[in-house]
C-alpha cells in the first residue's frame, strides 16, 4: 500500500499546521511559520507565508478572531456575526481593503493591492473590534434568523443542516 508515505506525509504537515496556527496573533503565526520553513523541505509552508503576505493585514487579523470567537458558538450566532464583518466591509466603513483587492485583481489587474494599513503591526485590537460591532446604519440591519421552532424540525436535525 501506498498509504504509509502520504500518511506520514499529510501528519507532517498537520503537526506543522497545529504549531504554527495555534499561535496566539497573525504575527505569530507568520513567524512560527518562518521558523518552520527552515526545517522543511516540503514547499506548501513558503506558499503559505507568501499567500498571508499578498493578504490585506486588516481582513487576516479579523478573520483571525472570527475563527477565534466562532470556535465557541453556534451556527445562529456565527452567522450573525459573519453578517456584520460583511456590512462592515462592504459600507467601507473602517477600511477599503476590499474595494482596494478588487481593483488589484478583477479591474486594473495588476495585482498589486494598497493596503491600508500595509503591515499587520499598524493594525490595533480596538480596530478590529469595530467590525465586530453593530452597523450604525439603518440601511444594514443586523442578521435575524427563524428560530428552531418554526422549522418544526427535531434539534438533533438542525444541527446537521
Amino acid at each position: 500500500m501506498a498509504f504509509p508515505d502520504h500518511h506520514w506525509l499529510y501528519g507532517c504537515r498537520l503537526d506543522v499546521i497545529d504549531r504554527c496556527f495555534s499561535q496566539r496573533t497573525v504575527e505569530e503565526i507568520l513567524s512560527a511559520l518562518e521558523r518552520e520553513v527552515v526545517d522543511q523541505r516540503d514547499g506548501w509552508i513558503s506558499a503559505t507565508i507568501q499567500t498571508l503576505k499578498k493578504a490585506s493585514p486588516t481582513s487576516l487579523k479579523i478573520s483571525l478572531r472570527s475563527i477565534r470567537v466562532g470556535r465557541v458558538q453556534g451556527v445562529s450566532a456565527c452567522l450573525a456575526r459573519e453578517y456584520r464583518m460583511v456590512c462592515h466591509v462592504m459600507c467601507g466603513e473602517f477600511s477599503n481593503d476590499f474595494f482596494e483587492g478588487c481593483r488589484a485583481i478583477l479591474l486594473d489587474k495588476d495585482k498589486n493591492p494598497k493596503w491600508e494599513p500595509s503591515k499587520l503591526e499598524h493594525i490595533a485590537d480596538t480596530t478590529v473590534d469595530r467590525y465586530f460591532s453593530k452597523v450604525k446604519d439603518e440601511d444594514w440591519e443586523d442578521l435575524q434568523l427563524p428560530t428552531r421552532s418554526k422549522f418544526n424540525l427535531p434539534p438533533h436535525v438542525i444541527a446537521k443542516l
